[in-house]
């Protein structure tokens, strides 16, 4: 029978029931619904409103009904609108449905059903959590082998000032820190319980909210029952966060994927995260993280969808909420996906160190060679205008500014002197950069210490 049944005299219209359904993407709920029933009912109990006796047989009755849950095919009726249905009716065939018809007094399934959703989320940020924890450590490892690696840093995919390899995966690295933190910062609003809020006005079984909390690890209640029931703020939170976590893993593969081909040929991806082509022979594609990058467009979705359903929506419980959870499973299961694929293949990418160093060129340094007019006394304005005058020239020329002779500089300032030589040089480049954060040796080794104690940390 229908659970709302009783004011209505004819069967729902079989493509309503087809629309309406929700048990075929809800049943992941399911260990959540047995645990948030069971507790409920002691609520009951405590609240006087089951004996010790009832309240004993409905918990026993329900672990029973999350046995049969587990079981190959699962028990569902085609009755069994959603999960909620289905436990309810299972509960019925275990305990009796006088006994399970006690259970839902003073609860509406739109508390219950929210209470589940929150609780399967908050599991499920702890999960991608570690993953991510995984992932940062694989970045950190990587960028102590390769501290001293030199590579042309990029801007507008031109190359801007050398830098070294362990910075750019450190820069991951902390963007990846910081999806942990959204995510770690989200879970503490999806676990505000709103179960005893009931349908709308809240519980009048006396049931105490605060022991639900505390029985089912909740960090807060929300205080008004309206908001509880038909706000999914910490749905769209979620949403957001994973969708910055998902452009970082696709910025990332972007990068992998470019930096890999022949024509970079500063990576080499490894064979068990590539594939090969139907008809050219000698491919080596680096799908995987093409997939990664393809993802995120549909995690981006999965937010806007959720966004849309939400915006234009009256205050209270609508049935367009129902819409709530296939978009964040969809995101779960996708970054449960992606995740570890851009993990093993950066831990097992190979760096080629040469091609980088091949790939400096003289016009890296141009920043520096500005720098060097400034500690000559001339203003730094002026410095790069002169430097940009000397670069074109040498271009003009056809030669390479490093061989440019000192008597050509200096016909462009009297700054320059004999020690300019000391420019022209890659390494020492680097090393000047000392600032915190910066790509020196220092710098570089004090931030690869912070990281590791941020990574210990969580």
């Amino acid at each position: 029978m229908k659970l709302w049944g009783g004011r209505f005299r004819k069967k729902t219209a079989p493509s309503l029931e087809r629309l309406g359904r929700s048990i075929d993407f809800d049943q992941r709920l399911a260990a959540e619904e047995i645990r948030i029933n069971q507790a409920y009912a002691r609520g009951l109990r405590q609240a006087g409103r089951l004996t010790p006796d009832e309240c004993r047989a409905i918990e026993q009755g329900l672990e029973q009904v999350g046995r049969r849950l587990n079981e190959a095919p699962t028990p569902f009726a085609e009755s069994d609108e959603d999960i909620h249905t289905a436990v309810e009716r299972l509960l019925g065939e275990a305990v009796g449905p006088e006994l399970a018809g006690k259970l839902p007094a003073g609860r509406s399934r739109n508390d219950l059903a929210v209470t589940g959703f929150r609780l399967h989320l908050a599991a499920s940020v702890l999960s991608l959590q570690e993953q991510i924890r995984s992932l940062k450590r694989t970045l950190l490892d990587r960028a102590e082998e390769t501290r001293e690696v030199l590579l042309p840093g990029y801007t507008h995919l031109r190359r801007g000032q050398p830098v070294v390899f362990a910075q750019y995966l450190l820069s991951y690295f902390w963007a990846m820190d910081r999806d942990h933190q959204r995510l770690g910062q989200a879970r503490t609003r999806i676990l505000q319980l709103p179960l005893g809020a009931g349908a709308l006005a809240g519980n009048s079984m006396g049931v105490d909210r605060e022991a639900l909390a505390d029985e089912l690890g909740f960090l807060s209640i929300l205080e008004n029952s309206i908001d509880a029931v038909s706000s999914r703020d910490f749905a769209l939170e979620f949403l957001a966060a994973a969708s910055i976590l998902a452009t970082h893993l696709s910025r990332m593969a972007e990068d992998l994927i470019l930096w890999s081909t022949a024509e970079f040929g500063f990576l080499e991806i490894d064979e068990a995260y590539a594939t090969g082509s139907s008809l050219m022979p000698q491919k080596r594609n680096p799908d995987g993280l093409e997939l990664v990058r393809g993802k995120c467009g549909r995690v981006v979705g999965d937010l806007m969808a959720l966004l849309t359903t939400v915006k234009g929506l009256p205050t209270g419980y609508q049935r367009d909420l129902q819409e709530d959870k296939e978009p964040v499973f969809d995101a779960i299961d996708t970054l449960t996906a992606t995740l570890p694929v851009v993990r093993e293949t950066i831990a097992s990418v190979t760096v080629r160190a040469e091609a980088m160093q091949a790939a400096l060129s003289s016009d890296l340094l141009a920043t520096e060679l500005a720098d060097y007019l400034v500690d000559r006394g001339v203003d730094f304005r002026q410095a790069h205008r002169l430097v940009g005058e000397i670069l074109a020239s040498a271009a003009e020329k056809g030669v390479d500014p490093a061989t440019l002779d000192l008597k050509s500089l200096r016909g462009f300032s009297d700054a320059f002197d004999e020690s300019v030589a000391r420019v022209w040089d890659f390494r020492a480049s680097v090393e000047r950069k000392t600032s915190r954060g910066g790509v020196a040796s220092q710098p570089l080794a004090e931030q690869i210490e912070r990281a590791r104690r941020a990574l210990d940390s969580k």
